[in-house]
């Protein structure tokens, strides 16, 4: 039986979808889909920040249909392992991917992969976009955005980078042929382990997404140097943006969707859309998204593929400029 706290949850979560002109939660649950729990999997490891919007998120989805959603943490194989999975898996609805930047990079940085980013795989809605943050450890000799740039062009290969997924490696590489010169790439399975080495002095630079930096950020372990963007994120106004500072090239930021594998119905792929939207709208949600500075994002279907046929051109365009070969 649910809590009278869930009750009002569920209630206001239909309220949602009906303020997004979408059919209410109640019809939705009512229908075939869903009967039985559905699998999450993500190419991100437990504890990230990603893990537990995904988390939040999921409850939300479990309040408004009474099934569970599971979250399967498939880190590794730089998103390899997660993915395939997905695109291999039943095309009904209960598998699904939460994805990043690194669902289309992969196409570029590797010289094969064992799924199509896009015919492999059916959209299901955006989740956010937000910029990248350039940080060094809280002991770091750098402590401006110029003093690393300095250090960088005096120093080719001196300065290290740790990088976790596909984004920051390739904002690291645009910053460096933007500025003439390279730094020594040190790669990570996820960004957490890639962070636990910046604040330990064993990595000398990191750009990471704003949901794994936040929590270090606040606890004074490492420093914001730039915002790869062309305005301040509210949540950090005294750090300054790469545009500022003279890089406008090093515009760069992350992103999170959702897909199920290709050929699951499009009546089933409609209600998830749904689902997402509204639990995107809920104050639970909005909170985690808050405290990791950064803003839900729903999209369309429609709108995501759209968005995907861009990202392969940008991640296409910029991986070529930065001379990065595929592995």
């Amino acid at each position: 039986m649910l809590s009278n706290r869930n009750v009002r949850r569920r209630a206001l979560l239909g309220a949602a979808l009906l303020a997004a002109g979408l059919a209410p939660v109640s019809a939705l649950a009512q229908g075939a889909f869903p009967q039985q729990p559905i699998k999450l999997i993500l190419p991100f490891p437990p504890g990230s920040g990603t893990d537990g919007t995904a988390r939040v998120l999921g409850n939300e989805i479990t309040i408004a249909t009474g099934q569970p959603v599971i979250i399967e943490n498939r880190a590794g194989a730089n998103g390899f392992i997660a993915t395939e999975a997905v695109a291999k898996a039943a095309p009904d609805g209960y598998t699904l991917l939460l994805t990043s930047n690194t669902h289309v990079a992969n196409k570029f940085l590797f010289k094969k992969i064992p799924y199509e980013p896009v015919r492999d795989f059916k959209s299901i809605t955006l989740l956010k976009e937000a910029p990248l943050i350039v940080l060094t450890g809280a002991n770091s000799p750098y402590k401006s955005l110029d003093d690393l740039t300095r250090k960088v062009k005096q120093s080719p290969g001196a300065v290290s980078y740790g990088s976790g997924n596909s984004s920051s490696r390739v904002a690291a590489e645009l910053y460096g042929l933007t500025v003439g010169s390279s730094m020594l790439y040190v790669p990570y399975k996820g960004n957490p382990n890639a962070l636990a080495d910046l604040m330990a002095g064993r990595v000398d630079v990191m750009f990471s997404d704003s949901t794994s930096a936040m929590p270090q950020i606040r606890g004074n372990k490492v420093r914001a140097l730039a915002i790869t963007s062309a305005t301040r994120m509210d949540i950090l106004k005294d750090v300054p943006t790469t545009a500022e500072l003279g890089l406008p090239a090093v515009n760069f930021g992350s992103w999170l969707a959702v897909m199920a594998p290709a050929g699951t119905p499009d009546a089933v792929v409609e209600r998830l859309n749904a689902l997402f939207r509204a639990a995107l709208q809920t104050e639970s949600v909005k909170k985690n998204f808050e405290v990791n500075a950064s803003e839900p994002k729903a999209s369309t279907r429609q709108e995501l593929d759209r968005f995907m046929a861009s990202e392969l051109v940008k991640w296409e365009t910029i991986i070529t400029k930065a001379g990065i070969q595929p592995e």
